[in-house]
């Protein structure tokens, strides 16, 4: 028989969830005395079980920053503590898919900045291990191993992989996979057109954080990234992830310029 006190599934689901509500709210609330800054560590704090807390900052990675990146919410020490706890707790696993070693290194990497460096660092990949994650190989452009000469994912695997990884569309933070989404920028749009018509909201909303992020750094998708946003901010639903992928979305969206002239703005 199951071990009662054993965390289920829906318990790991629902600490996810409720952290991405936390971070959502912080975003939102930047600057409100009212909103507590501490978001990963009050999670951890008050939780019934600070390991299924935990394990939900590990699934959320570089997203507990977001507010931190987008707002300039501060990002004390406690969260820094409680980040680098559910790296002890959780630790990389060294055969890890490369979307996972790349949300991990990432994750290490601004925490690095946030625990000791400055706030205002620009985010640098290096070659390095950091804290025992070691930069892992581009998801596409090259291949799905990043080995020169073999050809590219294709642009639905492509969507497919940088869907996982849109924790790292974030401002400040850069690296190879952020050169794949540029390169590859036509078949990212076309992922978001086909998830959007298929009302595959999460997964739009993922992409459409790519979109923004390449926006934000003066390229043009072939999708009218601003009324995608606006369309999963009425139609996305109430689940946490997909509110916070959208939030982010909107956030880049509104520090960059119009996508065209003449055409909708962010």
């Amino acid at each position: 028989m199951p071990n009662p006190d054993t965390p289920s599934r829906t318990d790991y689901a629902a600490a996810v969830e409720g952290l991405a509500d936390r971070v959502l709210g912080a975003l939102r609330g930047a600057g409100d005395p009212a909103v507590d800054p501490a978001v990963v560590a009050s999670q951890v704090d008050e939780a019934p079980d600070p390991k299924v807390a935990l394990a939900a900052v590990r699934v959320l990675g570089p997203d507990v920053f977001a507010p931190a990146l987008l707002a300039g919410v501060p990002f004390g020490p406690g969260d820094a503590r409680a980040v680098a706890e559910s790296l002890r707790i959780f630790p990389p696993a060294p055969d890890a898919a490369p979307e996972a070693a790349w949300r991990d290194w990432t994750t290490v990497r601004l925490l690095a900045r946030y625990g000791g460096g400055s706030p205002d660092s620009t985010f640098t990949d290096t070659p390095e291990d950091t804290l025992g994650v070691r930069e892992p190989a581009p998801p596409g452009g090259t291949g799905p191993a990043g080995s020169p000469g073999s050809p590219g994912p294709s642009w639905r695997d492509l969507s497919l992989s940088m869907a996982q990884l849109s924790p790292l569309a974030l401002p400040n933070v850069d690296g190879p996979v952020h050169e794949t989404a540029l390169d590859r920028l036509r078949d990212l749009s076309r992922g978001t057109a086909r998830a959007m018509l298929r009302r595959d909201y999460p997964t739009a909303a993922r992409l459409a954080r790519w979109l923004a992020c390449a926006l934000h750094r003066g390229a043009r998708p072939d999708l009218d990234t601003a009324a995608v946003v606006r369309h999963l901010e009425l139609h996305c639903g109430g689940g946490g992830r997909t509110a916070l992928d959208t939030a982010v979305a909107r956030g880049l969206l509104d520090r960059s310029q119009p996508q065209r002239p003449g055409g909708p703005t962010a």
